[in-house]
């Protein structure tokens, strides 16, 4: 089963500290060992949203008001269960600290 993981969380003023980042990049190796990373990446912060509605289309630019949260990267992964998956989150998200990790199964090639 393929899995999304993507965390959310409010916009840091600084950036990451040095020992945060070691702790993630072992982390990540971990993953890469395990066999279940598929990629990784970062997420730019500029959005465009392409609306279709009562079959007219917009194209809108953000950052949008209502949202209150960045989604600063991502990690596909391919685990056994939904269960595996959250167990990965969970020890990532000890690393991290406060925000929410998002699980969403990826289906198709």
């Amino acid at each position: 089963m393929r899995f999304l993981m993507y965390g959310t969380g409010d916009v840091q003023s600084a950036p990451p500290s040095q020992e945060l980042m070691t702790e993630v990049a072992r982390f990540t190796e971990e993953t890469r060992r395990a066999g279940i990373l598929l990629a990784t990446g970062g997420l730019g912060q500029g959005i465009t949203r392409v609306r279709s509605s009562s079959g007219k289309l917009s194209v809108t630019d953000g950052p949008f008001t209502e949202t209150k949260e960045l989604t600063g990267g991502f990690a596909l992964v391919e685990v056994k269960s939904r269960e595996e998956a959250i167990e990965w989150a969970k020890r990532f998200r000890k690393i991290v600290g406060d925000g929410d990790s998002m699980i969403q199964e990826v289906f198709g090639g």
